[in-house]
Parts: structure tokens; C-alpha cells; sequence
């Protein structure tokens, strides 16, 4: 079903969804001895955790790569999987100190400019299981732009989660939302893939751990320096 331009604006309208770690916010070095902790006590081992690559990955998809690297089946690490989740999460809310975590540049400032917009909606698409993406955005007051979102609750592939964000946007706004009417706001080569995967436009944003020139290889639509660079992408839509 197309949709129609907004009645207030004339803009089409538009669904705009964005990553957290390296996006929205940056965690530091917190985060990491708090997973591979949580993997020690209920798999015995963090497997390579120190070295891996979290960048763009589901928090389900990050524990099957380590576990795989210590030989323990993909049968066994999902029969485990809820109650590492469980200790996980309980840590990273008890733990998560907000002084040790940066802002990025212009978010709060973005957020609000678009989310008054009567034509946009504004949702999440992350790795993160949702308590912990609500647990990062909420040391900055961050959830209130983001009613919805997927998350690697919802698929162990990030590419699993562009069709689960356009549903649950009908679901909450009675919307239906074309690929060409979305946009993907990250900062990996995970995004850029998820995107192109499912034919929706990526902004990419070099404020996370890929640099500007891998995200245009990556096939990234734009690639900006930080999300006040995006201003003028993000008020031509």
C-alpha cells in the first residue's frame, strides 16, 4: 500500500531507523567485561570476547560466534542463551554508569527536530536485546523518541530485523512503509549490508569503529562525519 504525502507538510512519509552503539551513544569499556563475565559463568569461557568484533552484530549472534570458537554446539549455546541473557542484562542495569558514556554530537538536538515532524516516525533498529538498548538510551533520556524498534531479541542476523521494525510500525502507527520510504541510520558495514539487504536507503554515520571510506565501500546511499553533518540528508527527506 503506497502512502500519501503528509497532509501538514506535503512530505512523503517516512520511517527513520537508528542503531545506538557508535549512532546515538558510546558505552566505553564497560560493556565488554560485563558480557564476557556473564559468559564465563554460564559457559565456563568468554572464548575470544577481549578481541572480537561487536560492530553491528546481535547480541545473540555475538554469543554463538565466541561459544563456535570454543567448540560448543549452536544447540547447546541456545539452551543456555536465556540465562546468560538474564545475568547480562541484570549487570549492565545495575552497572551501567552514565559518566563513563559520551553523547554523541547532536543527538539530542536531531532527535527532537524530527520527532516533531508530523511526516517522520522515529524507531530502533539495534543488536542489542531491548532491555539493554533501553538501559543504554535511558542514561540520556533517550526512549522517549523511540516507541518502537527491532532488536536481536527478534533474529540472531541483523538482517532478520528491517521486517520485523516495518510491522511493528504498522502496528503502532497504521502505517505501512515501502523500503524506499525507510532509512537505516548506523555506523558498521552491518548496517550498510542490513540495509541493502532489503533494498532501504543507509545514512552512515563515521562517529563508531568503521571508517568513513569502509562505509562507502559498503555501499552506504551517504556517509557523513557525525549526525549534525546528516542535518542536511535528514531535512531533505
Amino acid at each position: 500500500m503506497a502512502l500519501s504525502a503528509d497532509g501538514a507538510t506535503g512530505r512523503r512519509e517516512r520511517l527513520l531507523l537508528f542503531d545506538i552503539d557508535g549512532t546515538l551513544v558510546t558505552c566505553g569499556p564497560q560493556v565488554r567485561p560485563l558480557f564476557s563475565q556473564s559468559l564465563v559463568d554460564v559457559y565456563g569461557t568468554a572464548g575470544a570476547c577481549d578481541r572480537y568484533d561487536f560492530a553491528g552484530k546481535t547480541d545473540p549472534r555475538i554469543v554463538l560466534d565466541l561459544m563456535a570458537g570454543e567448540g560448543i554446539a549452536a544447540e547447546e549455546v541456545h539452551r543456555r542463551l536465556p540465562q546468560l541473557r538474564s545475568l547480562y542484562l541484570g549487570r549492565l542495569e545495575a552497572s551501567l554508569d552514565r559518566e563513563k558514556m559520551r553523547l554523541l554530537p547532536g543527538v539530542v538536538e536531531i532527535l527532537e527536530r524530527h520527532a516533531a515532524r508530523p511526516d517522520l516516525t522515529l524507531a530502533l533498529l539495534t543488536g542489542n536485546w531491548e532491555p539493554g538498548a533501553r538501559t543504554k538510551l535511558s542514561r540520556f533520556d533517550l526512549n522517549r523518541f523511540f516507541p518502537f524498534g527491532a532488536f536481536g531479541c527478534d533474529g540472531i542476523e541483523r538482517e532478520e530485523l528491517p521486517p520485523v521494525a516495518l510491522e511493528r510500525a504498522v502496528a503502532a502507527t497504521g502505517k505501512r512503509f515501502r523500503p524506499e520510504d525507510v532509512l537505516i541510520i548506523g555506523d558498521s558495514r552491518n548496517d550498510v549490508a542490513c540495509a541493502r539487504a532489503h533494498g532501504i536507503p543507509c545514512l552512515a554515520v563515521a562517529t563508531g569503529w568503521t571508517p568513513a571510506e569502509a562505509l562507502h565501500e559498503a555501499g552506504a546511499d551517504w556517509v557523513v562525519p557525525d549526525l549534525p553533518a546528516a542535518l542536511a540528508v535528514l531535512d531533505w527527506l
